[in-house]
């Protein structure tokens, strides 16, 4: 047996009785392990028992095997459970009778798998158990996760609002929306009650009167300083590769940091094993291309590549994006200020790429790895002649992020799961302007690094309850640089933080009481500054019936790194904002709470949905706000102040849903060092209403919806000048008016078909301001020296633009 054992790697378990006195010829070394142990079989009238081909039983035939016994019973009511399936070894499973008993051979089996519908599994080991008395096993009833209930659609199919309340995104599931073909995360994030955008930006999404750099945007783990190629009317997240996509607007998970605003996390992972597929499409901006492929069953990888169209093609789409970026800019203020012989090259292309290796190891652990790459890049040529003078100006901006992100999953048993992943985050923002009139060379870059690590353990304890625990660290570095020459001038600043945060959070689910609540606490340190801080999250949910729910959400959140603009005319005026961290005196750190009360309301396909919400930040810079009136360039630190209501009503009969949607905002300023201590924020729309209908039926889906608002806050000025040899602006209090109302009409279509070799085609149009309304979204007022006058400059949203796509997938 010993050289079998050596040959073959295997282990003979036997007792010394079993086998004294037995003698025979070893097999020869030629056969197989299985042609061996039946040529022992037959020489020794013993019994062997391969065990996954590492152990193997010997025990005498005539010997009697052992028997084990035992009676299941619910844990809940102490009742016997029948037809519940006890599997061993190898062996066909038994099943225990209507009092609960079963008994089985215990020859070779060292476990036992119980498993039963409606019961949580368990799994007991029978080595060493005594035979002579029966066993008596209780199960946990094993009671559905609340956190997986979720209501019906809202606002499109692939849209539901989970019991945390957070939204989840399905964007293989995902309807239409009016104005979008595609299910692009930014875009339909902006269509949820208290979400808006200022200035029609992805790149500038404000959540119930927040920043945009106050949200935290997530792809895969990694953290996205860029969201938006065209320097923010077209989403970085490529809409053909998430498979969930969740927004938290309150009430996020303590796992979340470094926002005091929303949370948008975006996973391009799969649930389960896919097959193999690819795909490909167009529209009038760029061309894109996916693949999926599995190398082994156990491993697969995924790519995809977007790029802009721009450098073949200037489509009808492409025009109206450019004026709508490049109006109020120096690269128009250009061609403004010459009158004779202008001309103009500009070069404009994006792209994106992103890269998904998965690897499971073994029946417990999964490795995933994932890298994503982002660029813009702009060139722009200017030349004219005035009075025999010849100017140009070259100017070259260019943003792009990089990410990567190595995730390490391990499944313990059913009960506990650990993750672990390592994370790298750059973002470079560089201009580069060249002028021939005063021979003049400008630079300026701003650059983050962010890389980190986190841990997460899951476990389960009840049926019921559950708990998380972690740990995660945090380096962000950020480089702000300025090269000018003639007049030479050079300034570097880089900055680095390190944060350690610790976390704790519990949840306790119960469907049949309709109670769900969830707990937890981040405590982070900052280690520049000695300093401690602590985030307590809630999550309460209760079903007052089967048709009301309350909920009630609230957290504490704190962020280190914020976006500022030193001048309205950085880098072209185009992306004028750059990320600094704080400093703990003039860039405090920003805090925030927030609490908000939720009825909802749901029968007969009906849904009301009523929100309430309080929400205060503190640590803001007049910096990060973006003035362009006469606190532009003042620097001050305060807060804002915001509370309102999100109101939702919706219905859906057979193929069609419409919903309508209300939002009230009232929103300040608190400055108490400035002379007007409270005033209205810049991103308060006190009134915001939507209205959409939609109709799916088979292949065919249809939207047309409106959005209207009241006019954001602006400054007016007495349109005077004070002292006309050095004029100044006299403006009247900051956001004491208001600019018109905004209204948007917007509409969409898909066709989908399938041809028999199973290649699926898809066809979508949309329009957005089918009425070609001109929105005017800013307005300000600035000196012209020339004409010792006050200009007062608008700024206007999209007007009329198409766009169509087509992708075939296969």
């Amino acid at each position: 047996m010993f050289d079998i054992e050596q040959q073959h790697l295997v282990s003979f378990n036997y007792t010394e009785e079993s086998i004294e006195g037995l003698e025979a010829i070893p097999p020869k070394k030629t056969l197989s392990l299985g042609q061996k142990l039946a040529y022992l079989t037959e020489k020794t009238n013993l019994s062997f028992e391969n065990i996954d081909n590492k152990f193997i039983n010997i025990y005498k035939r005539t010997q009697e095997p052992s028997i084990i016994c035992g009676y299941i019973f619910s844990s809940k009511d102490k009742k016997p459970i029948e037809d519940v399936n006890i599997a061993f070894s190898n062996k066909v499973p038994v099943t225990t009778d209507a009092n609960g008993y079963f008994k089985l051979n215990k020859e070779g089996a060292t476990a036992i798998s119980i498993t039963h519908v409606g019961f949580i599994p368990k799994d007991i080991s029978i080595a060493n158990l005594d035979s002579k008395n029966c066993l008596q096993i209780f199960l946990e009833p094993q009671i559905t996760v609340l956190q997986e209930i979720k209501t019906n659609s809202i606002l499109a199919s692939g849209i539901t609002k989970k019991t945390d309340g957070s939204f989840e995104i399905k964007p293989k599931k995902f309807g239409i929306l009016p104005g979008l073909i595609e299910p692009d995360a930014l875009q339909t994030m902006q269509q949820l009650p208290g979400v808006n955008s200022i200035d029609e930006s992805v790149s500038s999404i404000n959540v119930r009167g927040g920043t945009h750099d106050q949200n935290l945007f997530l792809w895969n783990g990694i953290r996205m300083f860029q969201t938006g190629h065209f320097f923010g009317l077209i989403s970085v997240f490529n809409p053909n590769l998430p498979h969930t996509i969740s927004i938290y607007k309150n009430g996020s998970s303590a796992f979340y940091g470094e926002s005091v605003s929303s949370v948008l996390d975006i996973s391009s992972t799969p649930e389960t094993t896919e097959k193999n597929s690819f795909g490909a499409g167009i529209n009038m901006i760029n061309a894109d291309i996916y693949a999926k492929y599995n190398l082994s069953k156990k491993s697969s990888i995924e790519i995809s590549a977007r790029k802009s169209i721009t450098d073949f093609v200037e489509t009808p789409t492409y025009k109206e994006y450019f004026e709508k970026i490049f109006q109020n800019t120096t690269i128009t203020d250009f061609s403004n200020s010459q009158n004779t012989n202008y001309q103009s090259d500009k070069k404009f292309n994006f792209y994106d790429a992103t890269l998904k290796y998965i690897q499971k190891i073994g029946q417990k652990d999964q490795l995933v790895l994932d890298f994503i790459t982002i660029k813009d890049n702009l060139e722009v040529f200017q030349s004219a002649t005035t009075n025999n003078t010849f100017r140009s100006e070259n100017n070259v901006l260019q943003q792009q992020n990089y990410g990567g992100n190595l995730l390490w999953k391990r499944n313990w048993n059913r009960y506990n799961t650990t993750k672990i992943n390592v994370y790298n985050s750059t973002y470079d923002l560089l201009a580069n302007q060249k002028t021939t009139f005063d021979n003049q060379t400008a630079i300026q870059e701003n650059k983050v690094n962010n890389n980190g690590i986190n841990l997460e353990n899951n476990h389960i304890i009840t049926s019921r309850f559950s708990f998380n625990d972690g740990y995660q660290f945090n380096e962000i570095g950020v480089t702000n640089l300025e090269d000018i020459t003639n007049p030479n001038f050079y300034r570097k600043v880089k900055e680095v933080l390190r944060i350690h945060s610790l976390i704790l959070e519990g949840k306790y689910n119960d469907t049949i009481s309709r109670i769900y609540f969830k707990a937890g606490t981040r405590i982070n340190y900052i280690d520049k500054f000695k300093k401690y801080i602590l985030e307590p999250r809630v999550q309460f949910s209760y079903g007052i019936n089967k048709n009301l729910i309350l909920e009630i959400l609230g957290e504490l959140k704190s962020q280190n790194s914020q976006q500022i603009i030193d001048l309205q005319k950085d880098y072209f005026g185009i992306e004028k904002r750059r990320w600094v961290l704080s400093n703990n005196t003039t860039i405090p750190i920003q805090r925030s709470r927030q609490l908000s009360l939720n009825l909802s309301y749901k029968k007969n396909d009906w849904l009301f949905d009523a929100e309430n919400f309080y929400k205060k930040v503190t640590g803001i810079t007049t910096s990060s706000q973006g003035f362009q009136n006469q606190l532009e360039f003042v620097k001050t630190t305060g807060d804002y102040e915001i509370w309102g209501a999100e109101i939702l009503a919706q219905k859906k009969m057979n193929h069609f849903l419409t919903w309508l949607s209300y939002t009230y905002n009232h929103n300040n300023y608190h400055f108490s060092s400035y002379e007007y201590p409270v005033f209205p924020n810049n991103f308060e729309v006190m009134h915001t209403a939507s209205w959409a209908g939609i109709y799916e039926k088979n292949r065919f889906k249809i939207a047309l919806g409106t959005k209207w608002t009241s006019g954001k806050p602006k400054t007016s000025t007495e349109n005077t000048l004070i002292d006309n040899s050095n004029p100044v602006l006299v403006y009247n209090k900051p956001n004491s008016d208001n600019l018109h109302t905004f209204l948007q009409v917007n509409f969409s279509m898909t066709y989908k078909w399938e041809t028999a070799k199973d290649i699926q085609y898809k066809l979508g149009m949309s329009i957005l301001n089918v009425l070609n309304k001109k929105n005017e979204i800013n307005e300000y007022y600035r000196i012209n020296s020339l004409a010792n006058s006050v200009e007062e400059v608008n700024t206007f949203a999209l007007r009329r633009t198409p766009n169509l796509s087509f992708r075939v997938l296969f």
